[in-house]
């Protein structure tokens, strides 16, 4: 599975060079296309800790087209925690979206596969809305499609502050609800057991701070700094319960990313 997509990785990249330097598309009809890479001190997915002492680099590239958009992202563990027969290269996602504004709501759906390493890979399709109004509020609706069937929900606000130069000061949040219809996925209890309860809680909350900083023409330079913590006591237990390298279920990391767009 990992080889088409790598073959599907470079394919993208080279459409984003090809599409940021054509001439021939006439501009109401161009595809944008852009590409960035982060370099975080831990990779922290809906709450759950994914890597242990080690910074993680994540590259990503979309080419987008009337809406339509195809994106590819990665995450390289510079000193893998786990097994010695884990790849540093231990994740490529790839999303299929559509993106539709009306007025000021924004809708969009999509499908994303992951790519992993040592487990087994993942399927999600998606609906979203958001609002361009205060706080930029937003709902984004993930169904799980393959292995372990469950729902996850995120709810998002967000605001920007201009600052001199094109600088941005960037504020968000975000809390997650995760429900299982799994037997496999259930609730943990005080002492780490599992129950026979399918999961289903308030999971975790996301704060972020951070700045956008224009460089040059194309390149857009973001550092920032998150915390992640779990929401609810059935969340604390399950995140402890399956975290493979320490005994936390709340975690401080930031980074930088630098992103390019055409």
């Amino acid at each position: 599975m990992k080889t088409w997509i790598c073959k599907l990785t470079l394919l993208v990249v080279t459409l984003t060079l090809i599409f940021g330097s054509a001439n021939t598309w006439a501009e109401e009809d161009k595809p944008s296309a852009s590409g960035d890479i982060g370099v975080f001190s831990k990779y922290v997915w809906r709450g759950y800790e994914l890597s242990k002492n080690s910074a993680v680099i994540q590259p990503s590239a979309t080419i987008s087209y009337k809406g339509f958009g195809l994106n590819l992202w990665g995450n390289l563990d510079t000193d893998v925690y786990q097994a010695a027969n884990s790849e540093s290269f231990n994740e490529t996602d790839m999303t299929l979206l559509y993106d539709k504004n009306l007025g000021m709501v924004g809708l969009g759906v999509g499908y994303i596969y992951y790519g992993l390493d040592g487990v087994v890979d993942s399927q999600e399709i998606y609906v979203s809305v958001g609002l361009d109004t205060l706080l930029s509020p937003s709902l984004t609706v993930y169904r799980e499609i393959a292995h372990v069937p469950q729902w996850y929900l995120s709810f998002g606000i967000s605001h920007s502050f201009e600052l001199p130069k094109g600088i941005t000061l960037d504020l968000a949040g975000s809390i997650g609800y995760n429900a299982s219809d799994d037997d496999a996925f259930v609730e943990v209890d005080d002492t780490l057991n599992p129950t026979t309860n399918k999961y289903s809680a308030f999971h975790d909350g996301l704060v972020s701070i951070g700045l956008t900083i224009p460089w040059g023409e194309y390149f857009t330079v973001m550092p920032m700094v998150a915390y992640s913590f779990p929401l609810t006591t059935e969340s604390k237990n399950l995140i402890h319960s399956t975290n493979a390298f320490s005994n936390d279920s709340d975690y401080v990391f930031g980074g930088i990313t630098v992103s390019m767009a055409f």
